[in-house]
């Protein structure tokens, strides 16, 4: 098998073939490295190579192999990390000029499980600066651009790990998301972005254990890569209080009958979200696809009206506790969306958490009553196709003009302020050839009937398997 075949395969492909032998980890490797020399330098999704490491760390893995042993479920495999993902020994930078020389002394968990899977750790992938906004750029590295479309954005702030995958540097990759990490850079590159509930896969270490906004999780070409990455990396930390919830087991089958399904579906949220035409044009093509496949499909959306009064004074919250004191000592250093939301949160009074509470709780008992009818809410993954690259974030859609940086964010805030597991699959393509991506949102815990679902969407459609032309 020579490297561009190897690069073509899935992860679940791939480490397969490293276990019957018929290829070896070095070889997985030098194809990894083999497509980063031909692509990188025009998408900038890799920014950080440790190649004598991971030559390191391919043979160790196959005199594993040789050796008989039981092996681990990502054995063998090569992954490029989040770069806001601490890896002991590799340069993290969280896209900022403050860190762009810092060299962790220990891994975050989802990098520590990764590893005791057998995954062989290559390198880093772009972030937008301390992974704020869902544009990938940064004053150290620059910009990460679509593999689809090299004028337009990959997303963010998992956009370096989505063109990766994209552009087969890699078939499977670490991200976070809060207000759509994972699933807009999914949406924007043809991959599947899967945000799991809380507790699944537990952000540790973490100066706030009780945290509950943002999530870290996957990303792949296909939804089977993300069932297998999951056996990997879920399951609970005794750091973190929030129990392991998922009903079932990752490594259960995927095949479903969709017969009798109930699927909502909303276009604008039920709450006057603002979507441009081309992306519903896709999208609302698609839902005869679970039509076909037994389930019914309605206009229903959750009582989403909080809920940009939850994400919106969380998110400000949490950014307060976690980067107000970089933002005191460093000030303009860092970039002014970052700057504003952490002001925004030193400036939260005691009512302003009260009525969020209380806001977080109505919502809550709304999306609880949605899920004893529906089984699934779909909805667009993203507001805009993507954009121009060389803005910094999308000023308007469907006519109407953003405030904020987060505004052209809100199909994924405001799920995640619902706490509840979502997918971003992809779903079909533009006139122009940009890719579209549906979100798929579950009841707390159901993340394996979530993946099903989604699996079902991806094998009817096939969309996923529409390459870029880089």
């Amino acid at each position: 098998m020579n490297n561009s075949e190897i690069s073509e395969l899935s992860a679940t492909e791939l480490t397969t073939a490293i276990r019957s032998r018929s290829v070896s980890s070095r070889e997985a490797l030098a194809a990894q490295f083999e497509r980063i020399d031909a692509v990188n330098a025009t998408i900038n999704a890799v920014v950080t190579q440790d190649r004598a490491g991971a030559a390191r760390l391919a043979d160790e893995a196959d005199k594993l192999t040789m050796s008989g042993v039981d092996l681990p479920p990502l054995h063998g495999l090569p992954m490029a990390h989040k770069d806001t993902h601490n890896t002991k020994g590799m340069r993290t930078t969280q896209g900022s000029a403050i860190f762009k020389n810092l060299v962790p002394d220990f891994d975050d968990l989802i990098i520590e499980r990764l590893k005791h899977a057998g995954v062989v750790s290559t390198g880093k992938t772009n972030v937008p600066e301390f992974a704020a906004g869902s544009h990938t750029f940064n004053e150290v590295f620059g910009t990460t651009v679509n593999p689809y479309d090299i004028t337009r954005s990959a997303g963010g702030s998992s956009g370096g790990t989505a063109a990766a995958i994209a552009a087969r540097i890699q078939p499977l990759g670490d991200g976070s998301d809060m207000g759509g990490s994972l699933r807009i850079p999914a949406s924007f590159c043809n991959v599947v972005g899967y945000r799991p509930s809380a507790g699944v896969v537990p952000m540790a270490p973490t100066q706030n254990s009780w945290a509950w906004l943002a999530r870290t999780g996957l990303m792949a070409r296909g939804v089977r890569d993300i069932a297998l990455g999951m056996t990997a990396i879920a399951g609970p930390d005794a750091a973190i209080p929030y129990p392991y919830p998922v009903n079932g087991s990752f490594s259960a089958p995927l095949e479903r009958d969709l017969t009798g399904v109930r699927v909502g579906w909303s276009a604008d949220f039920g709450v006057g979200v603002p979507v441009d035409q081309e992306v519903l044009h896709v999208l609302e093509k698609q839902l005869q696809v679970f039509t076909d496949l037994g389930a019914t499909v309605e206009e229903a959306a959750p009582d989403l009206t909080e809920a940009d009064k939850v994400f919106n004074t969380t998110r400000a919250f949490d950014f307060a506790l976690g980067l107000g004191p970089l933002v005191q000592e460093h000030g303009e250093t860092i970039k002014p969306e970052v700057r504003w939301n952490v002001e925004r949160g030193l400036a939260l009074t005691a009512q302003d958490m009260v009525d969020t509470a209380l806001a977080r709780t109505k919502l809550d008992n709304g999306v609880r009553r949605y899920f004893e009818t529906y089984d699934v809410f779909a909805s667009p993954a993203t507001q805009v196709l993507p954009f121009d690259a060389s803005q910094r974030y999308p000023r308007s859609a469907n006519g109407v003009e953003f405030e904020t940086y987060l505004d052209w964010m809100r199909s994924a805030c405001l799920i995640s302020a619902t706490g509840m597991p979502a997918v971003s699959v992809p779903a079909g393509f533009s006139e122009g050839g940009l890719p579209v991506g549906l979100q798929l949102v579950v009841a707390h815990g159901q993340d394996v009937e979530l993946l099903q679902i989604a699996h079902a969407f991806e094998q009817a459609t096939g969309w996923a398997k529409r390459q870029p032309k880089l």
